[in-house]
């Protein structure tokens, strides 16, 4: 070969070589920023503050729909945090809520057919909370912090689609209560109070939505005033400011006045005040729950409406799992609901699927993150290898929820394996079954080190 055509063909083979290193770079490049996007769709970590206070705080990772995208989130993940002796005070919001208690104790009160009821809330229990019913949390706890995980509904009648509103009935300078937008003397009249009382009552509160109610802190908040007190005081003392049986002393007359009248001008009835616990909800809790499925390699319990009929209002579901070290849940979707995902302990990996079958997102994920995945989108959570991993979520349905699973022994492998499916991989029938019956265990998968199930050989 003469000395140019060498060299002719040694520029082919680089300008070859360029343009597949080149062709490879742009194909990782693009890989790359759509398993970013992916990230930032599916992996919620701003986190927004709604409330905070020296009591406490509420914080939000907001749903709605992803700009540039067709996908649409319609909940939002509320964390709330308050400090021993604390009182988040009587409000209603337009959207539905599911609380759940992760750690800490609270008790929750709050209108139910027209009367005040109350629960005690303990680490792992569930409640609902109606869009629309006025409720308040406290904190009795002398020395230990309130954590609640909850879901929030956008609805179509929300301040925005990607808001929600609440409403404080409580409240004065900050926040501000819903009756102070009413004119002055139209309340007063209402109220049957002097313009002067109502400006006292409107301008008193200025701690935040969030308050302490311990001693060693500003007792000005009415509110905080009457949950400090035992629940049977609580029903004598508002059956005496209400007027329904001793009259009150002078003093007690001063300082009670505000509250007497807003609970009998918004309730109206005596009943309003009579406790009704037997007839309110119960709370669930997810921990004293026997699993739904459990295997050596970890457990998984959910909530639906057959189970815990309060859940019917919102239409949500509630789940729990937990993944032994390096463990997996089996690829499977979603043919019901939309998913979230809340990580209480340990780290894992989420991976979803788009639908035309490229890698969507594989992110590390650390204890308080939050991912949510699109209804009939493949997905799967595995722990990493040094200790368990647990999420708690929530889905957009309260009907049963039936994942279909695609690898496992109860999975669509192996509920379609035959000729036509063969057909589809372009294998053969019996390897096909060769491969389906390769993973012995099914929902909870043990690790790749794991020596059981035994590996087979394809013959590839």
């Amino acid at each position: 070969m003469k000395m140019g055509d060498r060299r002719t063909l040694l520029l082919l083979v680089l300008t070859l070589f360029c343009a597949l290193v080149s062709s490879i770079g742009a194909y990782e490049e693009e890989e790359y920023e759509q398993r970013t996007q992916g990230e930032r769709w599916f992996l919620l970590r701003h986190l927004h503050n709604v409330v905070k206070t020296d009591a406490g705080s509420m914080r939000m990772v907001k749903g709605g729909y992803h700009r540039g995208s067709y996908l649409h989130s319609p909940m939002h993940i509320g964390f709330i945090s308050m400090e021993p002796n604390s009182l988040f005070i009587p409000q209603y919001l337009d959207s539905d809520l599911v609380l759940f208690v992760h750690h800490g104790e609270a008790r929750v009160g709050h209108i139910y057919r027209d009367k005040l009821a109350e629960r005690h809330l303990k680490h792992g229990d569930v409640y609902t909370i109606p869009a629309g019913s006025a409720f308040y949390l406290e904190n009795r706890a002398e020395n230990e912090r309130l954590g609640i995980i909850c879901s929030i509904d956008i609805t179509s009648e929300s301040m925005g689609w990607n808001a929600f509103q609440s409403y404080f009935i409580g409240g004065g300078v900050h926040p501000a209560s819903i009756l102070a937008g009413f004119d002055h003397n139209t309340l007063s009249t209402a109220l049957n109070v002097s313009t002067s009382e109502l400006k006292t009552l409107l301008t008193r509160q200025s701690s935040g939505p969030i308050v302490h109610i311990s001693s060693s802190h500003d007792h000005s908040n009415i509110w905080s005033k009457f949950l400090a007190q035992e629940p049977h005081q609580k029903l004598a003392h508002l059956k005496r400011i209400v007027n329904f049986g001793e009259e009150s002393s002078p003093k007690e007359e001063q300082s009670t006045w505000s509250l007497r009248k807003i609970l009998f001008t918004l309730l109206n009835r005596e009943d309003a005040v009579k406790r009704v616990n037997h007839e309110a909800p119960s709370t669930y809790n997810l921990y004293n729950r026997n699993p739904d499925f459990q295997n050596d390699y970890g457990w998984s319990k959910k909530l639906d409406e057959s189970d815990y009929s309060p859940l019917r209002i919102s239409g949500n579901g509630v789940y729990l799992v937990n993944l032994s070290s390096g463990s997996m849940m089996a690829p499977h979707v979603n043919p019901r609901a939309i998913e979230y995902g809340v990580v209480l302990k340990g780290t894992g990996r989420v991976q979803i699927v788009y639908p035309n079958g490229t890698l969507a997102m594989n992110s590390r994920v650390r204890e308080g993150d939050v991912f949510w995945v699109p209804r009939y989108f493949p997905f799967c959570q595995i722990a990493s290898t040094n200790g368990p991993f647990e999420f708690f979520g929530f889905t957009t349905s309260a009907r049963r929820n039936r994942p279909q699973f695609l690898v496992g022994q109860n999975s669509l492998m192996q509920s379609l394996r035959g000729p036509e499916f063969a057909a589809a991989f372009g294998i053969g029938q019996k390897r096909l079954e060769r491969i389906a019956n390769a993973q012995r265990e099914q929902v909870i998968l043990p690790s790749s080190s794991s020596d059981s199930p035994l590996k087979i050989d394809m013959g590839f």
